[in-house]
């Protein structure tokens, strides 16, 4: 079992920067890819950013591309969130999530631990 626990989020204006963190417990998280999803209110969970297992491959959203950037220690077993030029569309509740030896897998399916999510609320 994978614990996961998002933190970092909070109000901000647009075009202020943010990084979000997601600490992993249960399991050392140099085997798992590693994912951040978000859901704005009325709306379906939605991919943001991902990063592979074994060689940091990434991916992003289009929507994100060039602002949110993702990363990871595995010695402190963290993913992070790195977001620049918030816009009040990226207002969203964000998830982390993780699964064993995905590559960069953009999909919700791709993933087996959820976190509870952390709100980013940007005001315009």
């Amino acid at each position: 079992q994978v614990q996961l626990v998002e933190s970092g989020g909070g109000l901000v204006q647009a075009g202020d920067s943010l990084t979000l963190s997601c600490a992993a417990s249960g399991r050392t998280l140099s085997t798992y890819g590693l994912g951040w999803f978000r859901q704005a209110p009325g709306k379906e969970r939605e991919f943001v950013a991902a990063i592979s297992w074994n060689d940091d491959r990434t991916s992003s959203a289009d929507s994100v591309k060039g602002r949110f950037t993702i990363s990871r220690d595995n010695a402190k077993n963290t993913v992070y969130l790195q977001m620049n030029t918030l816009k009040p569309e990226d207002t969203a509740v964000y998830y982390c999530a993780a699964a064993r030896w995905v590559v960069a897998g953009t999909r919700e399916g791709d993933y087996r631990y959820w976190g509870q999510g952390t709100q980013v609320t940007v005001s315009s």
